[in-house]
């Protein structure tokens, strides 16, 4: 039986006034595109093309690597400048194919014309699924041919269609749900062919009333299809937080969501896969949202990837006029990557570019004292963790208790604790530098142990 909501979580202001009625608009790159070649969980993809050699949109670049991997695609046609360490979002120097855009976008063929697809398998959607490059657009970035394959099929009871859009800020998913219905709905009808025992539920915050109306029209009449409206509190979107919500399921720590008989998915991979499958268009564009109190004129846009985080805000009218923009965040508030630089490529896990005046950051150490022991942490964590002894845990450097009696690693950087926390401490950040460092330690358990 499904719960009424998720334990824990916050209700932050949604600032989403900004750009919530702003419609969808295709922005078409001016400048050279950067692909790194990791734009997903897994392995990165492996360079098929070298320096001079010319490039057609949607041609496959980059080959996936290994079953977790994901094919890169040209977003541009032109030819290839370079393969090189470029500088990427995370501030890392990562391998990348620079192409030179000629400014024409030749499509390596039509991707307007519907194919004939009566006859498609099972197999055949996956395969075309895999070829695209699709991977989880709601910033996970899960190669989705890999999610869509689970061990046993015919024990999925739900495919959630991700919808909520819970951070803060960020309104493309409620624009594609409102323009895209009918085409959301054919790719959620094709990715249940996958699982014939599925009922199809998609998922969307009740502050989206446009977009609930505009797939309740497309799903209309079709009896494996539902539109599931949600209360509004962060992080609704969590695949978690909707599973507790849609099917009724507390999923067990270490446990995937396919071990539960659900598959979650983001609305805009079950766009993407629709054109894949119908079209055979690979994934070289996706929706993203500019905004902020700093930005003249956000919106949003339907962007190539490779574009330059810079090129798109030149889009939304650049920083506003007598304002300083002290804070860029690729994403929301919650759970995006402060940006010290906008020089960087948008990849497929971008769905959003916030700007603001104020730094809450700054403002939050300015505010930091010891911890107040009031256990409000603890209290919304949607995974019912304990974020107060987690950070003195891992403060203690004691990375065994973190990982193994706190179950620090289940945390899935929500940032609510930090939100709610009187003591203004840094405790997603804390949480990140963690799994990191344990990471690292294993990383280099396991070198060691190779190498003898």
């Amino acid at each position: 039986m499904a719960k009424e909501t998720f334990r824990g979580g916050i209700h932050p202001n949604e600032h989403k006034e900004y750009s919530r009625g702003v419609a969808l608009k295709v922005y078409e790159t001016k400048g050279d595109v950067i692909l790194p070649l990791s734009q997903n969980i897994g392995r990165p993809a492996k360079p098929v093309v070298k320096r001079n050699d010319p490039v057609l949109v949607g041609q496959v670049i980059g080959e996936a690597d290994g079953f977790v991997s994901a094919n890169i695609i040209a977003s541009v046609s032109g030819k290839v400048k370079a393969v090189e360490k470029r500088r990427t979002l995370n501030g890392s120097l990562q391998e990348c194919i620079v192409i030179e855009n000629d400014g024409a976008f030749t499509p390596l063929k039509d991707y307007s014309v519907r194919e004939d697809i009566s006859w498609i398998t099972n197999e055949e959607i996956l395969a075309r699924i895999k070829n695209a490059g699709i991977v989880g657009l709601g910033g996970a970035g899960f190669p989705t041919h890999v999610k869509l394959a689970p061990k046993d099929p015919l024990a999925v009871k739900y495919v959630i269609v991700n919808g909520a859009e819970c951070e803060p800020y960020l309104t493309c998913d409620d624009q594609l749900m409102r323009a895209m219905g009918d085409e959301i709905v054919e790719g959620l009808k094709l990715i249940l062919k996958l699982f014939p025992n599925a009922e199809g539920v998609i998922a969307i915050e009740k502050n989206k009333p446009e977009a609930i109306a505009s797939m309740e029209r497309a799903a209309e009449g079709n009896t494996k299809i539902r539109v599931q409206p949600l209360k509004t509190k962060y992080p609704q979107g969590g695949e978690k937080s909707l599973i507790r919500v849609i099917a009724g399921i507390d999923t067990p720590r270490a446990m995937l969501p396919a071990d539960v008989g659900c598959i979650v998915i983001n609305v805009g991979t079950v766009y993407a896969c629709q054109r894949a499958i119908v079209y055979n268009e690979p994934l070289y564009r996706r929706a993203m949202t500019v905004t902020g109190d700093a930005v003249k004129e956000p919106g949003n846009f339907i962007v190539r990837t490779g574009t330059l985080f810079s090129e798109v805000l030149e889009a939304a009218g650049g920083v506003k006029e007598g304002v300083e923009a002290r804070k860029a965040l690729a994403g929301g508030p919650m759970m995006g990557i402060s940006m010290p630089s906008l020089d960087v490529p948008i990849i497929k896990l971008n769905n959003g570019l916030t700007l603001l005046s104020v730094d809450p950051v700054e403002k939050a150490d300015a505010a930091m004292t010891a911890c107040l022991h009031c256990g409000r942490c603890t209290t919304v964590c949607p995974i019912g963790l304990m974020p107060q002894m987690m950070a003195d845990a891992f403060i203690a450097q004691d990375l065994d208790r973190y990982e193994k009696k706190l179950y620090g690693l289940e945390c899935v950087e929500c940032g609510s604790c930090t939100y709610i926390c009187p003591a203004k401490r840094p405790l997603m950040q804390t949480f990140k530098q963690a799994k990191a460092e344990i990471a690292a330690v294993k990383a280099a358990k396991a070198a060691a142990g190779g190498a003898k």
